[in-house]
């Protein structure tokens, strides 16, 4: 733990709740948010934050030193076969919170993770699914929390770790990778990673 929380972290994206995540676990990390467009060719969710998360940490990766770790993210909410991703409106936020109000919804995080070595890099890409159960909201109750404004910059239109927690009936699976990133399964596939690394270097 200590090599790792003394090797350089890149975070290829600019959401603070994902820095908070990692400096949770004792990894400071220099924030470099990835400008690409973002482009998939697939409509399923595990899919589709799986290539975002790689198109992030790639682009971020041609810049980055050696002995470097980056990592790209990229959260969706699916409600049945449909994927929320970040309201563009407060019209659109308040849609998505009545599609996943008294039901619930999977929320998905792509990782990917690249250590950039002396000779080459090595890299792995993982989902997480976590499930989220959400009482039934009133009007009032979704007009009252779209003008908080907290639901603007969120996958699906909300934040577990905001105003939106007195409307969580129940959660199953990870509840970081609801936040935005399953950092448990981060630092065990980081890890793995590592050991990958040293074990060809050993070789």
């Amino acid at each position: 733990m200590k090599r790792m929380q003394n090797m350089t972290v890149i975070l290829a994206s600019g959401s603070p709740r994902r820095r908070e995540l990692l400096e949770q676990i004792g990894i400071q990390p220099i924030v470099r948010p990835s400008g690409i467009e973002e482009k998939v060719a697939s409509s399923v969710p595990e899919e589709v934050v799986m290539e975002l998360s790689l198109q992030k940490a790639e682009d971020v990766a041609v810049q980055a030193p050696e002995h470097t770790l980056i990592l790209g993210a990229d959260t969706v909410v699916a409600v049945g076969r449909e994927i929320l991703g970040k309201p563009e409106s407060h019209e659109d936020a308040a849609e998505m919170i009545r599609k996943i109000g008294g039901r619930s919804h999977q929320v998905y995080t792509g990782v990917t993770l690249i250590y950039k070595g002396e000779k080459e890099s090595r890299g792995v890409t993982f989902a997480e699914k976590t499930e989220v159960q959400v009482y039934p909201l009133t009007e009032e109750e979704i007009t009252g929390y779209v003008r908080t404004e907290e639901p603007m910059d969120k996958a699906g239109a909300y934040g577990i770790q905001g105003a939106f927690a007195a409307y969580i009936e129940g959660i199953h699976g990870d509840y970081t990778n609801v936040v935005g990133l399953p950092v448990g399964r981060v630092y065990q596939e980081w890890k793995k990673l590592m050991e990958e690394m040293e074990d060809e270097e050993s070789d």
